[in-house]
């Protein structure tokens, strides 16, 4: 059946709600309520023969071409897919269910393969190409500019100026590539989901907080794992806590290996082969498209520039990172061998975490346990509306008239303060369950434009914390409370985006540039102004006392060294893989080897292994770019400088200096640009490298010049 047909067929299916417009109120919503597994391959199969309909018309226009009859155009179309996709990835990351996962299976290449339609359209690529030549461009106002550069340069780094055989090749490529992200990324589900750690006894709960002990309880309950003490789930929010406070220590390595081994266990759902046929298909692409490797055709669009820039960042943060990791697990082993252990203890990598609380505690009388009963889910979240409202001037009530997709999904109506003016809605989604994928992440399921009429902004924000029992609060980490202001971020990202066109809005920046509102807005939770409105004590209902906050402030640079390498570990083998080239990789053996290689602490594991590394595997993502999180901390750390230079955190002139520069811009000015009429000069590392409390020398992130832009995403 050809696309016409199909869309024919399935337009024709007006019971699904997919291929309707999004209904009223706040200028349409996902219809989550009406939205069933079978429905999605007819609705992506009606959204791309529309699309491609959409697509021929602009490529076929017998007008001379122009902004508003090719890029105006191209933006305005696909609307209908792009709908669609939002809750087909809804669907693919938090309900993740084998008939999902099997239309995954089936649709991926087929969407890679409508995209190099696109992308290689040769008479659609003559009208971009003659749009970004033409003398008049220069009577466009800035904004139209840059995306007729984004879309010129988007279209050659997909291909558009290759030959016919080369494209072919090409399309080839990313459908297979498709394919392969989506098993990867099932492999990994399928080792989250399936594997838990059963506590058995009481003693197996040894160490355990109140908290943490019912955290294990509920999780066993929601499994229907009966006569268990407990259960530890597969996600990062229950193994950490577990690593850190189990006296246990035959099952902290249980746990530790289940966490780690995730996509490496071999059989069914092993990585690892898939992580080479993905690094050899990427190095062929890159050599098609004219660059060495992949790593330099995807930095070539990014702040850095070049891997080369990357590196030089990352090693120099490396070398003290690695120091400070060895004083760590020196003080860590003089405790185990004050505490009674034997001549021949050594820490390994699920003790680190165990060793490093019991020094924290000795060191600055700071439990972690303690810092916990005042960091409720909801309180945090209350707190992060009230840092909105104080930066972004925005306010959050609750909304019960819009469908969600499932019950723990709860949604805001976001206001400007002053105005009352509608801004946007958010969603959350906090909690871990069987068919989410792990980690935390925000999501735009429509992004805010005035192409054609105001279009706000619906965005959301994922995590995936214990719930606790009905009735009570979900208490969470301070680590967890980061994570949480981090995701939120994003969100204002995209809700303060002021645009006109919608590939420019919001989060749609530069992969090393997008992760920087979200590192910047985690300063604001340790502020006193946060701490004593919303940590508040789950049961007294006390504000956390000042001697917790200075405790908290005096530890705030320990265990810098492990969070360091564990994430620059990561980051480095991330594109040491994608400056391999060509050549056959065994992930297991390069990782193993280039760590030892770089001087890797054996008591120390790569914050993301290879096989289960979804940030580069699932997709082209943050593949060779997992170093951006770094650069933009870089970013982050020297702007919250110039807040805590002024008149501090809620400096309103700063504050306002970085929405009109930052957070409401998108992708309508370069990045580099940007941030340098926020701070007035390019962003140097001091800041960062005093927050983590490693020397300082005095040195510049990489300067950027201007005019790059980031590929669409598709």
């Amino acid at each position: 059946m050809s696309f016409a047909q199909t869309a024919a067929s399935a337009t024709a299916n007006s019971a699904n709600p997919l291929l309707a417009a999004w209904a009223v109120p706040y200028g349409g919503v996902p219809p989550f309520d009406k939205v069933t597994v079978p429905q999605f391959k007819p609705a992506l199969e009606a959204g791309m023969a529309q699309n491609l309909a959409e697509i021929q018309s602009i490529a076929t226009d017998k007008a001379a071409p122009t902004f508003d009859n090719t890029i105006a155009a191209l933006e305005r179309a696909g609307q209908r897919l792009d709908e669609v996709q939002t809750v087909y990835g809804i669907w693919s990351g938090s309900l993740s269910t084998p008939d999902v996962q099997a239309i995954q299976r089936e649709m991926a290449p087929r969407m890679a393969a409508f995209a190099d339609q696109i992308n290689q359209n040769a008479p659609l690529f003559k009208r971009i190409e003659a749009v970004y030549n033409s003398p008049e461009k220069q009577k466009l106002t800035p904004e139209q500019q840059r995306l007729t550069w984004i879309y010129y340069n988007n279209f050659v780094r997909a291909g558009a100026k290759l030959d016919a055989a080369a494209k072919t090749r090409l399309s080839a490529i990313n459908q297979q590539l498709a394919g392969l992200f989506t098993r990867f990324s099932q492999n990994v589900l399928a080792d989250e989901t399936d594997s838990v750690l059963v506590l058995k006894t009481p003693a197996d709960l040894g160490g355990l907080s109140a908290s943490l002990q019912a955290d294990a309880a509920a999780a066993a309950a929601s499994r229907k794992i009966s006569g268990a003490a407990g259960v530890i789930t597969n996600t990062r929010s229950s193994i950490e806590p577990f690593l850190t406070y189990s006296d246990q220590r035959k099952l902290r390595e249980k746990a530790w290996r289940m966490f780690y081994n995730r996509g490496d266990n071999g059989g069914a759902h092993d990585n690892n082969a898939i992580i080479s046929e993905i690094l050899q298909l990427r190095a062929e692409r890159a050599k098609l498209l004219g660059y060495a490797t992949h790593a330099h055709w995807r930095l070539d669009n990014t702040m850095a520039k070049t891997p080369e820039a990357a590196m030089a960042l990352m090693e120099q943060v490396w070398t003290p990172a690695v120091a400070r990791a060895k004083e760590e697990v020196a003080d860590m082993q003089a405790l185990a061998k004050k505490e009674g252990a034997g001549a021949d203890f050594k820490i390994e990598p699920w003790d680190y975490r165990y060793y490093a609380e019991k020094v924290r505690k000795q060191r600055y009388d700071l439990d972690q346990n303690e810092v916990k009963q005042y960091l409720q889910l909801d309180k945090m979240r209350e707190g992060m509306f009230w840092v909105a409202g104080e930066l972004f001037n925005f306010s959050f009530a609750p909304v019960t008239n819009v469908p969600v997709y499932h019950p723990d999904v709860k949604v805001w109506e976001v206001k400007d303060k002053t105005s009352g003016k509608h801004v946007g809605l958010w969603y959350f989604d906090p909690y871990a369950r069987p068919g989410k994928r792990s980690g935390a992440w925000m999501n735009a399921y429509r992004n805010q434009q005035r192409l054609d009429g105001n279009v706000t902004t619906i965005v959301s924000n994922n995590s995936n914390f214990v719930k606790g029992k009905d009735g009570e609060p979900t208490l969470i980490s301070w680590t967890d409370a980061t994570t949480l202001f981090h995701e939120f971020g994003h969100a204002l990202h995209g809700l303060s985006s002021n645009v006109t066109y919608p590939t420019l809005s919001g989060t749609s920046v530069v992969r090393d540039y997008v992760e920087f509102p979200s590192q910047l807005l985690e300063n604001w939770l340790p502020t006193p102004q946060v701490l004593n409105r919303f940590a508040l004590h789950y049961q007294t209902g006390k504000p956390i006392p000042q001697t917790l906050v200075d405790r908290i402030e005096k530890a705030s640079t320990f265990n810098q060294g492990f969070e360091t390498t564990e994430f620059l570990a990561s980051a480095l083998i991330d594109m040491k893989l994608h400056l391999a080239g060509a050549q056959k990789i065994d992930a297991d053996k390069f990782e193993r080897e280039t760590l030892t290689q770089m001087g890797m602490p054996r008591e120390i594991v790569m914050r993301h292994r290879t096989p289960q590394f979804s940030h580069v595997f699932s997709s082209d993502g943050y593949s060779a770019g997992y170093y951006s999180y770094l650069w933009s901390v870089v970013l982050a750390a020297d702007a919250y400088s110039a807040f805590t230079e002024a008149g501090g955190a809620y400096d309103k002139a700063v504050g306002q200096r970085l929405t009109q520069n930052v957070f409401s811009v998108g992708n309508t000015v370069d990045p580099a640009e940007g941030y340098r009429k926020f701070r007035g000069r390019d962003p140097k590392i001091d800041a960062l490298m005093k927050e983590r409390g490693f020397p300082v020398t005095t040195s510049k992130a990489a300067k950027t010049p201007a005019k790059k832009a980031p590929a669409k995403k598709g």
